[in-house]
């Protein structure tokens, strides 16, 4: 199946906007209002927001080590670079 996006015209998208604005109750945010929705999301499941300044790099640990690691669940790569991270910085 075929599916295509037809969009209003400019009339009737103008009906549309009139429409929504008349409505007391479905006022548009402003943006404002949406900045602090925004601010206030949480992200579903999926891989952490990157810091933008990580490398990847190859690491050879004991396996009691990985496996300690993977026992506390999802995101243990996450948590042993914090544990990194602290480390360095109290060097």
């Amino acid at each position: 199946m075929n599916k295509k996006l037809i969009r209003p015209t400019d009339e009737e998208d103008a009906l549309i906007t009139a429409a929504a604005l008349s409505d007391a109750d479905a006022l548009p945010l402003t943006d404002s209002e949406w900045n602090a929705v925004k601010a206030s999301a949480k992200r579903g499941p999926g891989r952490p927001i990157g810091s933008g300044s990580k490398a990847q790099v190859t690491l050879r640990l004991d396996l009691e080590v990985i496996q300690a690691l993977k026992a506390t669940g999802s995101g243990w790569q996450t948590r042993a670079n914090e544990v990194l991270r602290k480390w360095a910085h109290h060097q």
